[in-house]
């Protein structure tokens, strides 16, 4: 027998007026899965992150967080108890890093010296100097420095969840492919569920267990990375021709390793 979902979707529906941002679907994420949902701008993807924990309400269908119905917790409470990771940080411009970190603990009544500690642990974590960075505000960090507060924020109450909406995409490419490895080592280290928001398929393909195809509010695919390569689904075959071509391009531009 399968065990529960850790994020269950059913059924679920949203619309915006006239139009369906998420039409009938249905998906469920295991406990300790990396999930990535792709899609196009206007599929659909980041309204589904944000029915996960209430940030909006769904029309219809269910969703169910460890096993409970989402609509019958508090949605305060729900949401101090997934992590959530904006894109661009989403820090609170003045607070110093240790208070944006130490938030939510602080809201949820930790004492003080419990709250320092922690947030030394996940400066650590997320590979930030403590005595460097503990008292900077957002303004005197550069964009990665930011993100990495940013995932020790989402972190900091022990979450067993995390949602990323487009955690990466705001980077370089040197330190968005650093950081996004570093957090696929900090998600097998903590035994999260993470589902990613991010419309690069080649991001998804390295760093996901597992990716949902969105398309016009529709769930048109799920699968590991070789999975959806066996799709029929002509849109889900043109996202994953795009890391292809790359890497057809990178290897007829670069000489290869070895060469003289």
């Amino acid at each position: 027998m399968l065990s529960r979902p850790m994020i269950g979707y059913a059924h679920v529906t949203k619309s915006f007026g006239s139009l369906k941002a998420v039409d009938d679907l249905s998906l469920d994420i295991a406990e300790g899965e990396f999930v990535a949902i792709v899609g196009g701008s206007g599929s659909g993807k980041t309204t589904l992150l944000r029915l996960a924990n209430r940030l909006i309400e769904a029309d219809g269908g269910t969703i169910t967080i460890e096993g409970e119905d989402a609509q019958s917790v508090d949605p305060v409470a729900l949401r101090r108890r997934i992590g959530y990771v904006f894109q661009s940080g989403g820090l609170f411009p003045h607070l110093s890093v240790a208070d944006n970190i130490g938030i939510t603990p602080k809201l949820l009544g930790e004492p003080a010296a419990d709250i320092a500690a922690r947030v030394d642990e996940l400066l650590g974590l997320v590979q930030l100097d403590r005595n460097a960075h503990r008292s900077r505000l957002p303004e005197a960090l550069s964009g990665g420095q930011r993100q990495r507060v940013g995932v020790a924020r989402a972190l900091a109450a022990r979450p067993r969840i995390v949602l990323m909406d487009e955690p990466f995409g705001a980077l370089d490419p040197l330190t968005r492919d650093a950081l996004g490895e570093d957090y696929r080592s900090l998600h097998r280290k903590l035994g999260l569920t993470t589902v990613m928001i991010t419309h690069d398929m080649t991001e998804a393909i390295l760093l996901a267990d597992r990716i949902a195809v969105m398309h016009s509010g529709q769930l048109l695919a799920q699968g590991t990375p070789a999975a959806l390569s066996k799709s029929s689904d002509a849109y889900v075959l043109e996202l994953l021709r795009t890391p292809r071509r790359q890497v057809e391009r990178l290897n007829a531009l670069l000489p290869q390793s070895g060469a003289a």
